[in-house]
């Protein structure tokens, strides 16, 4: 026996697996002869398909801009930050603090 090759499904045959085992209309042995996949592997698509369902009418658009808007803050801390950094290090290399070898 051979083992067959690892495969790596799509995510939209992944929907359309998940989908097929919702609807309800064949049994998960059915499914998994038809798909040539697993019924485990159906299992796990058709429940993560049912954590994600949510996501798709976008009511977490809000938490989503939250996220954006604190990127662009972040990065603008970062800049202020290495300014401070570089204007440090000029200024204690000046003074004779800070060796040159760094």
């Amino acid at each position: 026996m051979t083992r067959r090759p690892r495969r790596n499904h799509t995510a939209a045959f992944k929907a359309k697996v998940a989908m097929a085992a919702l609807k309800g209309d064949k049994t998960l042995s059915e499914l998994a002869q038809q798909f040539d996949v697993h019924p485990n592997q159906i299992t796990d698509w058709k429940a993560r398909l049912a954590e994600g369902a949510a996501d798709v009418f976008g009511e977490d658009k809000a938490e989503q801009q939250q996220a954006k808007v604190d990127v662009t803050r972040m990065q603008a801390k970062i800049g202020e930050l290495t300014l401070e950094n570089d204007f440090l290090e000029s200024a204690l290399t000046k003074a004779g603090l800070l060796s040159a070898k760094r």
